[in-house]
Formats: structure tokens, C-alpha cells, sequence
């Protein structure tokens, strides 16, 4: 019975490979989404950074074999376990709220600017 918990136990070298892995997608795109394809708010948020052209990545965690590891690697690093978990330039935003959020205050295109995420054309709108 105990192999059975431990099992279910992530390891510290699993934990820190999704960490790792996790940091280095980030710091590798001007703009990351981790999201599941089943996720409503997911979609929102791609949805508006598609409609706004900006050059994005996004991983669907539900859809990779260390997803579970990295959404707890998300929660370590950024205290947020749910999705979408946006990231600009390096830095964590957050999630659905928080982006929409920001774009209604008109705070998301500048971001999206600095982080060179859009075309020329659409940096000037």
C-alpha cells in the first residue's frame, strides 16, 4: 500500500525538471500561456491575444505527459495553480481575469509592445 501513495507523489528531481522546464519556456517567448483545451477562460484569453496578433505561445497542460508536474511547478513559482497562466515578458500577469483586466485598462497592448509580442502595425494602435 505505501508504493501505491508514493507513486502518486511527484519527486523533488520530477518537481524541479517541471520548474526548470517551465522557467525556460518562459524566458525563451515574449508571451506564454499555459492553459488546457478544455478551459473556457483558456480560450478567452487566446482568443484576445489572437484578435490583438500578438506573437504567443501556449502550452495545453492536459495535453502533456509532465502537464500535471508543471501546473505544480506554476503554483510554486508563481502561487497560482489554475489556467490560464499568462506570462509577458518573463513576468507572471496571471489569469483570465487579470488579462482582461489589464486590457480593458488599456494596459495589455504596451505590455504586449515591450515584450516585442506585436507587429509594427499594431503596436500604433
Amino acid at each position: 500500500m505505501g508504493s501505491m501513495i508514493s507513486a502518486n507523489k511527484k519527486t523533488k528531481e520530477e518537481m524541479e525538471m517541471a520548474m526548470n522546464k517551465a522557467k525556460e519556456i518562459v524566458a525563451s517567448h515574449p508571451v506564454v500561456v499555459f492553459s488546457k483545451t478544455y478551459c473556457g477562460y483558456c480560450q478567452r484569453v487566446k482568443q484576445l491575444l489572437t484578435q490583438l496578433g500578438a506573437d504567443f505561445k501556449f502550452l495545453e497542460l492536459d495535453e502533456m505527459g509532465d502537464g500535471s508536474e508543471i501546473q505544480s511547478a506554476l503554483l510554486d513559482w508563481t502561487g497560482q495553480r489554475t489556467v490560464p497562466n499568462v506570462f509577458i515578458k518573463g513576468e507572471h500577469i496571471g489569469g483570465c481575469d487579470r488579462v482582461m483586466e489589464s486590457h480593458q485598462q488599456g494596459k495589455l497592448l504596451p505590455l504586449l509592445t515591450e515584450a516585442g509580442a506585436l507587429p509594427k502595425s499594431s503596436a500604433q494602435l
